[in-house]
Order: C-alpha cells, then structure tokens, then sequence
C-alpha cells in the first residue's frame, strides 16, 4: 500500500512540472510562412536539425524572433538575410555554394574520390607483386593424419 501511495506522489509531482502546449496561432497563414523560414534555418544547438524540428531553448526564440519579424511585414529574403548576417552562413540547413562553403559542398565527393583513387593504385600494386611477397597458404590438417589428435 506504501508503495502505490509513493508512486501516486511521484507521478502527482510529475504532472505538475508539465508545461501547457502552446496554443495554435490564430493566423494559419502566418504560421505556414513560420514553418516554411523554420525549415531553412539551422537549430545552433543541435546541429543537424532545422530550428522547426528542434526543441532547444535557442530554436524556440528563433522561431520566436522569425514569427515576429514576419509580423513586423519582413519578407521572407530579409528574415534570411538578418539572420545569416547575425549568426554566419552555418545557420542555414542549405548554404550557399561560395568560396567559403566550397568544402562543405565538395569535400565529400572528393574524399570519396581520392579513397577510390588510393584503392585502385594499392590493388594494381598488390597485383604486380610477385608472389613471393606473400604468405603461402598453409593446407588445413587432415583430422585422420593430425598428430596432436593421437
């Protein structure tokens, strides 16, 4: 009886600390223009989501601050701008291809390439080998003619 009276605290204790839901805008159209900016920009928290994915502290005052200035009547461009000025070519989730993002862009193709690239030349210089370079292969022993089995 203890125990049941102690879980009922712990979950009574709990349910107190849950927050309200926010409540739904009442501008449909403003929010899918909210939503639509949230899916550009980068949560600077987490990385590799959108700040319309993310529930870190810094994506909600981003999707905070985008709402606002979309109801001060910024386009959609100045939002982007404000906020690439403010925080770099990183808080987009698809920066532009420029000089300084040439190897976020290109690095991985030419890692892939080059990995291709030393593959080939080690396989083409393994099969030049003589095969005395290599290791015989040693037959497996016979389980009738084994002499650690007597």
């Amino acid at each position: 009886m203890r125990c049941v009276l102690g879980l009922c605290l712990v979950l009574l204790g709990l349910a107190a600390q849950a927050g309200e839901a926010a409540p739904a805008a009442a501008d449909p159209v403003l929010e899918a223009r909210v939503q639509r900016i949230s899916i550009e920009l980068r949560c600077l928290v987490c990385q590799n989501q959108t700040i319309a994915d993310s529930n870190a502290d810094l994506a909600v005052d981003l999707r905070r601050q985008v709402r606002e200035m979309l109801q001060q009547g910024k386009s959609e461009a100045e939002i982007l701008e404000f906020m690439t000025a403010r925080y770099g070519d990183f808080v987009l989730y698809r920066p532009p291809v420029k000089s300084s993002t040439w190897l976020l862009w290109y690095g991985p193709l030419t890692m892939a390439v080059l990995g291709m690239v030393v593959l080939l030349l080690v396989l083409r210089r393994r099969n030049r080998m003589p095969s005395e370079h290599f290791d015989p292969d040693i037959p497996e022993p016979d389980a009738d003619t084994d002499p650690r089995k007597f």
